[in-house]
C-alpha cells in the first residue's frame, strides 16, 4: 500500500498505518489464523492488514471482523470485500464488550491489530478484562510498551504493567518493526508482541483487586523500598513472614510475591502495623 494513495492521518487517532507488504506478511504468518476461528482486527485503518488477512481466511465460513474508530475509514474497508466475508463494527475498542462478540461467534476470540500508541496501555487493560473470552492476542505496540510487557523481574524495564499483564497471560516480544514501515513515519521503534491468557488464572478473582491494590502501592515510588511503600500499611515483620525483603523494591518481587502481598492486604495480621 503506498503511502500516496492513504487518506491523511488523524493526528487525534495516533494513526501510524502499516505500508510494507513485507511486514504484513510476517504479523499474518505470525498469527497464523485459521478458517474456523473467530478473528477480530482492531483499528485497521486503510485495510493493509485486512487485505492480508481476507486472503488468508478465503476459505472461511465466518466473516472476519474489524473494529474502526474512523469513520472516514469506513466506505474504504467495507469495499474490501462483501459482508459475508468482512463484518465492520464502527466503534471504539475501549467501549466494546468482547464477551458479546465472543458469544456471537460461539467461541473465544483471536485478536489483532496495529494499535495507537496514545491508547495502547488502556485498549489492553480492557481486554484483559475479558480474558476468558480470547484465546490469544497479535498487537503492534510501540518498542518501549512490549519491553515493559515482557520484561522479567529485576530488569530495568519490570513495573506495574509488565506484573498486570503477566499476572494474566504468557508474553512473548516476536520481533521488532522499524520505523520505516509506517506511514507517518513514527519517530519510535515498534514490536510486535503475542499475549496468551492463562488456562488456569494466576489470580483468583477474589483477590484481582488487592491484587491491582499491592502492585500500585509496590511501584508507587520506585526508588523506595517496599518498606516505605507499604508504610502504615505492612511493616517490615508482616513482610518478612511473607517472605518479602522489607529493603527490596517492586522490580525485584514477581507475579506470587505479588501474590501473598495481596492475601495480606485482604485479611491484615493483626497487630502494629507503623
Amino acid at each position: 500500500m503506498q503511502a500516496a494513495h492513504l487518506p491523511p492521518p488523524k493526528k487525534r487517532f495516533g494513526q501510524n498505518f502499516l505500508v510494507q507488504p513485507g511486514i504484513v506478511r510476517r504479523i499474518v504468518a505470525a498469527v497464523a489464523p485459521r478458517p474456523e476461528e473467530a478473528l477480530v482486527e482492531i483499528g485497521p485503518g486503510p485495510g493493509a492488514l485486512t487485505r492480508a488477512l481476507l486472503e488468508e481466511l478465503a476459505e472461511s465460513p465466518r466473516p472476519l471482523l474489524v473494529i474502526e474508530l474512523d469513520r472516514d475509514m469506513l466506505p474504504g474497508l467495507r469495499a474490501l470485500a462483501p459482508e459475508s466475508r468482512l463484518e465492520v463494527l464502527p466503534s471504539d475498542a475501549l467501549e466494546v464488550n468482547f464477551g458479546d462478540l465472543a458469544h456471537s461467534a460461539g467461541r473465544t476470540l483471536r485478536i489483532v491489530g496495529n494499535l495507537p500508541y496514545n491508547i495502547s496501555t488502556p485498549l489492553l487493560f480492557h481486554l484483559l478484562d475479558w480474558r476468558e473470552q480470547i484465546a490469544d492476542m497479535h498487537f503492534m505496540l510501540q518498542k518501549e510498551v512490549v519491553d515493559r510487557i515482557v520484561a522479567r523481574p529485576g530488569t530495568r524495564s519490570y513495573g506495574r504493567l509488565s506484573v498486570m499483564i503477566q499476572a494474566v497471560c504468557g508474553t512473548e516480544s516476536l520481533f521488532p518493526v522499524a520505523p520505516g514501515n509506517f506511514f507517518p513515519v513514527p519517530k519510535v521503534d515498534s514490536a510486535f508482541v503475542r499475549l496468551k491468557p492463562h488456562a488456569i488464572p494466576l489470580v483468583p478473582d477474589l483477590l484481582k483487586g488487592d491484587f491491582a491494590r499491592a502492585v500500585s502501592m509496590a511501584f508507587a515510588q520506585r526508588r523506595k523500598t517496599l518498606a516505605n511503600n507499604f508504610k502504615g500499611i505492612l511493616n517490615g515483620d508482616m513482610l518478612r513472614a511473607l517472605e518479602i525483603d522489607p529493603q527490596g523494591r517492586a522490580e525485584t518481587l514477581d507475579v506470587p510475591d505479588f501474590l501473598r502481598i495481596a492475601e495480606a492486604l485482604k485479611t491484615p495480621p493483626q497487630g502494629d502495623r507503623t
